[in-house]
């Protein structure tokens, strides 16, 4: 299964995707980057900001990659630390723009938003990713 992210909200596009991956389907998400997250945008940054500077050198550890975010928002949605959720979490990809070797994209949970929200790649940016 092939799903665009564009203009998609995180979390309605985490848990289907989660869903897919638990019935034994593999998820390819493109556009990681154009995925929103809903909310005011400061406070967003400033919860992702803490989340980044908790914990030391030792962990726990939160990616700045857009690619790497909502990999980490799919993680969340798996039984992870079982046999089921470890298999299913590694028939996921990600990728900031569209691989050359899809043709056809599902979207899954793009709505028209009405209220403020961020996109991944400007939080990104916040949390200190370098194109």
């Amino acid at each position: 299964m092939n799903v665009d992210g564009k203009d998609a909200v995180l979390g309605r596009l985490a848990s289907s995707v989660a869903k897919e991956l638990l019935k034994g389907n593999e998820v390819v998400i493109a556009n990681a980057d154009k995925i929103i997250i809903t909310g005011n945008p400061k406070k967003i940054l400033g919860m992702y900001l803490q989340r980044r500077r908790r914990g030391d050198f030792h962990g726990p550890f939160f990616p700045k990659q857009p690619e790497l975010i909502v990999r980490r928002a799919v993680r969340g949605m798996l039984p992870y630390k079982t046999k089921k959720g470890m298999a299913a979490y590694k028939r996921l990809r990600v990728y900031t723009n569209v691989p050359d070797d899809i043709k056809e994209m599902t979207s899954i949970g793009t709505k028209q938003v009405k209220s403020d929200f961020i996109y991944i790649a400007d939080l990104a940016k916040g949390l200190g990713w370098k194109q």
